[in-house]
């Protein structure tokens, strides 16, 4: 679970960062779940757009990709949603 303070440090990092997947009409799969999850692997944080092609609404596809990889999810905006999960054996993102 993130604190507030947490959540807006990722906050700011997600705002530099490009978004590297696209939900569509798939809508969340296994497929999905695995890429993200290898994704979170490498990076720790990243941003996904929900496509309006997408038979749910950005916030179910959140909590449905986070609930799918163990992950936090950091912040829903507009299309877009950034997800966090702590590498426990290589960290990249140092909180407090």
């Amino acid at each position: 679970m993130l604190t507030s303070k947490q959540r807006a440090y990722l906050r700011g990092l997600a705002n530099q960062m490009e978004t590297i997947f696209q939900v569509g009409k798939g809508g969340v799969n296994d497929a999905l779940i695995t890429q993200l999850d290898d994704a979170l692997r490498v990076r720790e944080l990243i941003k996904v757009r929900v496509l309006e092609t997408s038979p749910e609404s950005v916030r179910q596809v959140a909590d449905a990709a986070a609930a799918g990889t163990k992950a936090d999810v950091v912040q829903v905006i507009g299309s877009r949603f950034v997800l966090f999960r702590r590498n426990q054996k290589e960290p990249k993102i140092a909180l407090e």
